[in-house]
């Protein structure tokens, strides 16, 4: 088990000034992207640094939803400034391009593709020594403070890829709920669906003593393993939370219980995936976000079609779950009891139609875009979707269930319209 350090409470992120001249930093780069650099969680961090008298510059160029070029960019700033500490404050988007920015500084003479999982990349072992990261989330949804993975978008290839490595996992990680009262209700919810797929995929995952075959050298061992015991217990609390304050969170932006309930589900949930691993809704939602076309999110202040992360995952979940149910029918029922359903005359082989149709509910309830079709897609863009799919096996071999191109496509088509 890996995890990062967490300190989590209403004001935490006033101490990051302290933490860093704990840690004997002189120069630090923050990192955040332009949106939220006008806003209060970067303008705590910053007033923190002052009062701590420590050196500091702000990059502010992040983009949402990362690509390799944006990654580039940032890796140039490091280098070029020669930090010896990186403070990320921002969601998934901000975590992982400073997670990445921290290893290519670290590593000045490695190839980009060096670190990038395989098939794309050479997928090495991060030998390197890295810089301390201290990650201050302000969505709840990736749980990047906790893992070691970088989530980006290959240009060259239209789809998206990352880096996993516990060397990259942040040092500790600042879970301030204080700063989600600053996320849209569009965003709440589909961070929100984000934490949901990370503890129902890893929860179903196929069991770490299952996977194979077992690494020559402990270095090799990936950070996504399988469920596991651990995990189990961090996936289920965490869709436990997401039952009860999800839909309070979205429809209430005061409701501190039910926003500051979900920060925590954030971080929870990534300790869950970020060692047992996601499967096929991650799998599939990376060239749903890599192929989009025209689709704009609501309330998210971006220049170029965006589809948020967590809707390109929580769109296939219906059709994924009802797939991969037959492998372990009674983990399937139980969330779905967690997450609302009646299961007491539920057969076991209905395990996969309970769960979706559990699911579409949830969904409906928060007005989600119906399926696929309404981010623009349709029949003739499943051969791209499946081949956006086929390299992500970091992911999809994580299933408890394997997957044709046949099967995937017919996952794709069962996606396209959820009610």
């Amino acid at each position: 088990m890996a995890v990062s350090n967490i300190r989590y409470g209403a004001g935490v992120t006033k101490e990051v000034g302290m933490d860093l001249q704990n840690m004997g930093a002189k120069k630090v780069c923050l990192m955040t992207d332009k949106n939220l650099s006008q806003l209060p969680p970067v303008q705590t961090v910053m007033d923190s640094l002052v009062k701590s008298g420590i050196s500091f510059q702000v990059y502010d160029s992040v983009r949402v939803e990362p690509t390799d070029g944006s990654f580039m960019d940032a890796i140039e700033f490091a280098k070029k400034g020669a930090f010896d500490a990186y403070v990320a404050v921002g969601g998934g988007s901000t975590m992982d391009t400073c997670k990445a920015t921290n290893l290519y500084a670290s590593s000045p003479h490695s190839e980009f593709l060096d670190y990038v999982n395989a098939p794309i990349g050479k997928g090495k072992p991060v030998t390197v020594p890295l810089k301390p990261l201290i990650a201050v989330p302000t969505t709840s949804g990736t749980g990047s403070e906790t893992t070691g993975v970088a989530i980006f978008d290959y240009e060259h290839m239209k789809v998206k890829t990352g880096i996993a490595s516990r060397a990259i996992k942040p040092t500790l990680g600042l879970v301030d709920p204080l700063h989600t009262l600053h996320m849209p209700c569009q965003v709440v919810a589909n961070s929100g669906f984000d934490v949901l797929c990370h503890a129902l995929e890893s929860y179903t995952a196929i069991p770490y003593s299952m996977r194979s075959p077992c690494p020559s050298n402990p270095i090799q061992r990936p950070a996504y393993q399988g469920s596991n015991p651990i995990s189990d217990i961090w996936a289920v609390h965490a869709l436990r939370i997401v039952a009860k304050y999800l839909k309070r969170a979205v429809k209430n932006p005061d409701d501190l219980e039910a926003r500051s309930s979900m920060h925590l589900a954030s971080a929870f949930a990534g300790i869950g995936f970020g060692n047992a691993g996601v499967h096929l809704c991650h799998g599939m939602s990376y060239p749903i976000s890599g192929l989009v076309k025209t689709y704009k999110a609501k309330e998210y202040n971006v220049d170029h079609p965006l589809v948020p992360h967590g809707l390109s995952v929580v769109l296939t979940s219906p059709a994924v779950f009802t797939f991969t149910a037959q492998m372990f029918p009674e983990r399937h029922l139980e969330t779905a009891e967690i997450l609302g359903a009646d299961i007491r005359t539920a057969r076991t082989e209905d395990a996969g139609l309970v769960l979706a149709d559990t699911l579409r509910q949830f969904l409906f309830d928060l007005n989600v875009d119906d399926g696929l079709a309404a981010l623009g897609y349709s029949k003739d863009d499943i051969p791209s979707l499946v081949k956006g799919t086929l390299p992500q096996e970091r992911v999809t071999k994580l299933a408890p269930r394997a997957q044709s191109e046949e099967d995937l496509s017919a996952l794709f088509e069962a996606s396209m319209k959820l009610y």
